[in-house]
């Protein structure tokens, strides 16, 4: 393999990663698929890509291309990678749990929305805000204050001029 093969192939490879990282999902699939076309399936790097392909595969919803890739990748010549790879497989044939409908929250589409609905609507929030009359601040009723000296200044003061006697003393 040549050496501009291989920086190609790492240059797809951490494409292909900060791709996922960020949920491009189909665009982590290709980079990751590109690289690893470029890559010896028995070295070490070429392991480390096909099992980020894997987990490409399965955020894009190709499970079952995800599994049949871990599968062969059980069968990697590096120990560590095969062992991701078992792992791996045993995640992704794991049984989906349903959950219930009301653990879920929806989120809205705002793709559907067209620009001028949504400039309409924020507008329109604005607007209501802006209308509303300033509300005065609430006074505090100072016979249910509690004004009873605590000596906390007094404390505060002493530790300050010890604290400062000390620092002075250490000085000489």
């Amino acid at each position: 393999m040549s050496t501009e093969s291989l920086e190609i192939a790492r240059s797809r490879y951490q494409a292909g990663k900060l791709n996922f990282e960020n949920g491009k999902y189909r665009e982590a699939v290709e980079n990751l698929e590109k690289a690893s076309a470029l890559l010896s399936r028995n070295s070490r790097l070429g392991g480390e890509v096909e099992l980020w392909l894997v987990t490409a595969y399965e955020a894009a919803g190709r499970t079952e291309e995800a599994i049949a890739l871990c599968q062969q990748l059980q069968r990697h010549p590096f120990p560590e990678t095969s062992k991701q790879a078992k792992e791996l497989l045993y995640i992704l044939k794991a049984p989906k749990l349903q959950r219930p409908s009301e653990w879920m929250t929806e989120i809205p589409d705002l793709g559907t929305l067209s620009d001028n609905d949504a400039k309409i609507r924020a507008s329109g929030n604005y607007a209501k805000a802006s209308r509303q009359a300033p509300t005065e601040p609430e006074l505090a009723d100072l016979s249910q204050v509690n004004t009873q000296d605590n000596r906390f200044i007094g404390v505060a003061l002493i530790v300050i001029v010890l604290t400062l006697s000390y620092l002075a003393w250490l000085s000489f």
